[in-house]
């Protein structure tokens, strides 16, 4: 499997290909759909930080605002006095990569001063275009994420992803993002109402490698999993699981989830076997 570098800020970066690398969620919201309000708390958001990174995580993902539907928006002002303590006391640690989830330019730009590596946007740049220049002045790694969010779809799964994605590579090259910088994130359960809207794209995630950058997934608790499963979201820990060694296989190098250890696991011998099929001479 083709390794690649994926570039970010403060001089850091992660080889991206033969290994899985798992993103631990870190929501300092009160009103995230399935833990929001536990890690308001500074103190208890860098515990949660510290268990996921001793259970495999590779970077934290941390976000002040919930995306969830019917979200309620708050003021930049708020978003940042919640990560940016957390943020600035990862970063003091060094325990792990340290992910800003927002889309807006303040926040990301002072994020990254506050010590984030990489800038994750679940608006992918359409919202914020100015996202794209603190990328490009700071070295940022990049999530671009696709949403279906605030306009209308194409019916096709996958012709919606590359025509939301493509307009989104567009912003980031006129920025002078370097390609090194970005990964790509199909925004599970962002405007795909439906289970099925889901497994199609899960189903049909490979043809996203055509794009030609590193992919990320974020398919953890949502609800098509709890339509599988008849799960609540608190209790998705293996339906995503499941969903993270399928997406493994058709293509994923990234996966942002809020069970760290099981998907790590998983993902783990996902690997193995990708790695022994290698090994394998032709026929067997």
């Amino acid at each position: 499997m083709t390794t690649r570098r994926w570039q970010l800020a403060h001089g850091r970066y992660l080889d991206l290909g033969p290994k899985a690398v798992v993103v631990g969620i870190l929501n300092v919201t009160p009103d995230s759909f399935s833990d929001g309000g536990l890690f308001i708390a500074p103190e208890k958001a860098l515990e949660q930080a510290r268990r996921m990174v001793k259970e495999g995580a590779a970077v934290i993902d941390v976000g002040g605002e919930s995306t969830r539907p019917g979200f309620a928006p708050i003021s930049a002002e708020e978003e940042q006095a919640r990560v940016l303590p957390v943020i600035a006391a990862l970063a003091a640690s060094g325990e792990a990569l340290i992910s800003v989830d927002t889309y807006r330019e303040d926040t990301a730009r002072l994020g990254v001063a506050a010590g984030a590596h990489i800038v994750n946007d679940v608006w992918g740049l359409q919202r914020e275009p100015g996202i794209a220049r603190v990328a490009a002045e700071t070295g940022a790694g990049l999530v671009i994420m696709h949403t279906g969010r605030e306009r209308q779809k194409l019916p096709d799964v996958i012709e919606d992803q590359f025509l939301f994605l493509r307009k989104s590579l567009e912003i980031a090259r006129a920025a002078k993002v370097a390609d090194s910088q970005i990964v790509l994130d199909a925004g599970f359960g962002f405007a795909k109402e439906t289970a099925e809207e889901n497994l199609d794209l899960m189903a049909r995630f490979s043809e996203l490698q055509a794009l030609g950058y590193p992919l990320m997934a974020g398919t953890s608790r949502k609800r098509f999993i709890g339509n599988a499963t008849g799960r609540e979201p608190a209790d998705r820990a293996a339906g995503t699981a499941a969903t993270s060694v399928i997406l493994r296989l058709k293509g994923a190098d990234l996966f942002r989830v809020h069970d760290v250890a099981i998907n790590v696991d998983a993902l783990a011998v996902t690997d193995a076997m990708l790695a022994r099929e290698t090994e394998l001479p032709p026929g067997h």
